[in-house]
């Protein structure tokens, strides 16, 4: 006979074992709005690039190719040091903070956002919704 036993009580929700709500204000981002607040950062990214170099930014070579990246990079580190949130994370409604729930430091929003440019660390994760890039510096992205 096959026995169904529940969850452990410390993941029965994203965030429980860091006593975050299970949903509203606080609660662990979903992934489709993480994805969205990431898309809207590239497409800023994408457009603040091309108003300088024009369509190269879609095909070129060089440093251009890299260009959306750099400016990609700058703008997640900048805003969410001092706003808590990229742009992206700001419109839909997503802030980083540590998982005591304390601001995060430049430094430590820095090396978050060098792992989410390597993509690798973002894609691999855990049951509480922490990439790899969250857990290397004790960061969760919450809902405002």
């Amino acid at each position: 006979m096959l026995a169904v036993t529940a969850p452990a009580p410390e993941h029965t929700w994203p965030g429980r074992r860091y006593g975050l709500p299970q949903t509203g204000h606080g609660a662990v981002a979903t992934w489709p709005r993480r994805a969205l607040a990431l898309a809207v950062d590239w497409v800023l990214a994408l457009l603040f690039v091309g108003a300088f170099v024009g369509s190269d930014v879609w095909g070129g070579g060089g440093l251009t190719q890299w260009a959306p990246l750099a400016v990609f990079a700058v703008e997640r580190w900048v805003l969410t040091s001092l706003s808590g949130g990229s742009a992206g994370q700001l419109v839909c409604g997503i802030r980083v903070v540590r998982t005591s729930r304390a601001a995060v430091d430049p430094l430590r929003v820095l090396v978050r956002t060098a792992l989410i440019c390597l993509v690798l660390p973002a894609v691999i994760y855990n049951q509480d919704r922490q990439g790899l890039h969250d857990l290397a510096v004790d960061t969760v992205a919450v809902l405002r």
